[in-house]
Parts: C-alpha cells; structure tokens; sequence
C-alpha cells in the first residue's frame, strides 16, 4: 500500500486538512473522509493506521483524534504521489518554463516522448492543450513551435480567465449548502486560516490551497470547455509565478486574504459582491504574472524574424 500512488495522495489530502484541526478535535468518519478524498473506503482505513503510526491521530475506542499537527517531514514528495500522466506533465512545464527556453524554439514530439519516457501519442494530446490557448502552434514533421508567455498572452488568458470564473460563480451559488462543492469550501477556507497562523513557514504551500479553490468553482459551472481551460491555465501560471519568488511571501499573504474575502462574498450569494471580489482577485494576480514575465525575460522575446507564425 505505501507504494500506491492513490493512497500517498489520499494520505497527502488528509493532512492538509488535518493542520485546520485542533489538537483533540474528532476526526470525520471513514464514510465522509473517503467522500471527502474522493477514495474507497479501504484506502481510508489505510490512511488513518498510517496515521496513527506517525503519532499523528489515535484510533481509540472512544473515537478517533487528532494528537499532533502534521509537519513538512510528515508528507511524501509530490513527486510520488502524481499519476504517470501527472508526472510527465510536471517534468515538461519544469523543463519549458523553468529552463533556458526561448520563444520562437521548436518542439520534436518525439524527442519529447523519448526525453519523458512515455509514448508520443501522449506528448501529443498533452502538447495539443497548450495549442488551444496559443502557447504553441503545431507544424509539419511532429514539430511544434513555442511561442513564450509574453504580456500580450498573459492579457488575453486573464481576460477569458476572468469571463469563465465569474460565469461558473453563478452556478456555484446555485447549488444547496450541503453539495459536496460547498463542503469542500469549507474545508478550503479552514486551510486558508490555518496556512494564514504559520504564513511565515509554509507561505510555498499556497500554490496548491489556490488550485483548488479556483477548480471547484470552475467544475460545478459543468462546462467542458471552462473546465478543459482551467487545466491549461493553472498549470502554466503556477510554473510561471516561480520566475520571481522576490516578493512571494508577500503576494502569497495577499492572495489568501483575497481569497477569504471571495470566499465570504460566495457564502452571501450576492452576485455583485462575488463580481467585484473575484476582479479583485484576478486583478492581482495578473498583476503578480506580468512581474514574473518581467524576471524571465528571454521567454518573453519576440520570435526572430524568419520565423513564420
């Protein structure tokens, strides 16, 4: 079972949500954490006797506790507990957007598949994502050309961005207060407390509290295409803000407070409040990319002449 990629997962997920806790407090019961974790129940059971073994929570007669908060040492690497198609996508944007990598480049599928060690077939769904919204455009041979995260390009994916979000908002308030959407809300707003009361240790573990947040409003909106772009996007800007990591505790402070306050303005149901609170928000954040696009300066060169787009 500890080699099992969904259960290192699962046990990720549940101390995540287990640092919201307080020392003693009951633990949820097995039926609602494996609804939670989205898992069965006999990786649930897993998760907690791996628990309990780390001292974390007791399994007693009386119930089950928490007795520890998790620390940093307590999780696994990311690294294992990705899926493979998960993992060759975090190895591809590490590589395009982290490395020295200029626009104007040209990608071989098949290269890539040989370099990721995984099919080309693959390489290629994976590459035709980015050609949706415009980082990469396919050419003759398996080849493909990077065209680089300019302002422009940052612009224009803000402002779908901000048209999509702001649509599936008006079918998340839709849905009653005990839809499963609602209670994983509620789950991420305690994290975003607690990550808060210790921002000055663990302000790189936001990255993940935004994902989710910004994903469940999108799925309830239920619509393929909203959700298919918020895929895209998530991934290419959490690898782009890296570029500058100056300020990142600061903007990170920031963005949890703004996520609170949209948070509260969903609760209210008020579609106003929830507008001017989510604008806010992508505001900043696309204040926070155009600076990062600032510190990785030779993504962002035009395409040398010759090079036909």
């Amino acid at each position: 079972m500890k080699g099992n990629t969904v259960f290192k997962r699962s046990y990720n997920q549940c101390l995540r949500r287990l640092t919201a806790h307080d020392i003693g407090a009951a633990l949820p019961s097995e039926s609602d954490l494996a609804h939670t974790l989205d898992v069965s129940r006999t990786t649930v059971r897993a998760v907690l006797a791996s628990l309990a073994e780390a001292g974390i929570v007791s399994l007693g007669t009386s119930g089950r506790a928490l007795v520890r908060h998790p620390l940093e040492a307590d999780y696994f690497p990311d690294m294992q507990t990705l899926s493979a198609g998960a993992a060759v996508e975090r190895r591809f944007m590490e590589w395009i957007l982290l490395g020295d990598f200029r626009a104007g480049q040209l990608l071989n599928a098949a290269e890539l598949a040989r370099q990721f060690g995984t099919s080309t077939t693959t390489i290629r769904e994976y590459l035709a994502q980015f050609q949706h919204v415009g980082l990469l455009e396919r050419r003759p041979n398996s080849a493909w050309l990077y065209k680089g995260v300019t302002p422009d390009f940052a612009t224009e994916i803000y402002d779908v961005r901000e048209m999509f979000e702001l649509r599936a908002t008006r079918s998340f308030i839709e849905l009653p207060d005990d839809s499963p959407p609602w209670r994983e809300l509620d789950a991420i707003e305690a994290e975003h407390r607690a990550l808060l009361a210790n921002i000055g240790e663990e302000y790189r573990r936001f990255p993940q509290l935004d994902e989710r947040l910004h994903r469940v409003i999108h799925e309830t909106s239920n619509n393929r295409f909203i959700i298919d772009f918020y895929d895209v996007i998530s991934t290419l800007f959490h690898y782009t803000y890296r570029w500058n990591r100056s300020d990142e505790q600061q903007r990170n402070t920031v963005a949890l407070m703004e996520h609170l306050d949209y948070i509260e303005a969903l609760r209210s149901r008020d579609q106003r409040a929830i507008d001017a609170r989510c604008r806010k928000h992508l505001r900043t954040a696309r204040a926070t990319l155009a600076r990062s696009i600032e510190f990785g300066p030779f993504r962002s060169q035009p395409i040398p002449a010759g090079v036909s787009t």
